[in-house]
């Protein structure tokens, strides 16, 4: 298991984790963007839609586990780096899909995160990339903490607050 000084940045859809990873970048640090809302606004680019990019499952959630892996990969563990998402964050998906989650789990074994910051839920809202609903999000929230858990991570709830005072709370923390 590879030790490194990554925070992970995670939570339900609609949690305002983009926000704040855009305030960490523009204030300099290094941040990896979240793969899935990457890989489907390129999608959408190319004209498909999301019923079409989430058609095949089990090929769309392999596809963004196996990105993640390679972009965690390239990182130099000593670097500070805040991920908008990270590997572990396959498992609740997979869950939520019905998938196994033997792979994402044994991935995940691979590294061993600094911290990880669970964002508590703001007011949900639908946009061009979201699949989810509430209800989804809220159990998605529910399985994303046990998957880092079980991992044996302590994950740090991050409140309600405007997007400055998140960052300055999780900048806090490290």
């Amino acid at each position: 298991m590879k030790k490194t000084n990554w925070h992970v940045i995670t939570g339900a859809p609609c949690a305002g984790k983009t926000a704040v990873i855009l305030e960490l970048e523009r204030r300099g640090y290094t941040v990896v963007h979240e793969v899935a809302r990457a890989y489907i606004d390129a999608e959408i680019g190319k004209g498909r839609d999301l019923r079409q990019i989430k058609a095949d499952l089990p090929v769309f959630e392999g596809h963004i586990l196996k990105t993640k892996v390679r972009i965690e990969a390239g990182l130099d563990p000593e670097d500070i780096v805040f991920l908008d998402r990270a590997v572990p964050d396959s498992i609740a998906y997979y869950q939520l899909t019905g998938l196994d989650p033997a792979e994402p789990f044994e991935r995940s074994r691979a590294m061993r995160y600094k911290q990880i910051f669970l964002f508590e839920r703001i007011q949900f809202k639908t946009d061009a990339v979201r699949s989810e609903d509430d209800h989804i999000a809220a159990g998605l929230d529910r399985l994303l903490e046990a998957a880092y858990r079980k991992l044996g991570y302590t994950p740090v709830r991050v409140p309600l607050m405007p997007v400055d005072e998140r960052v300055d709370y999780v900048l806090e923390k490290i």
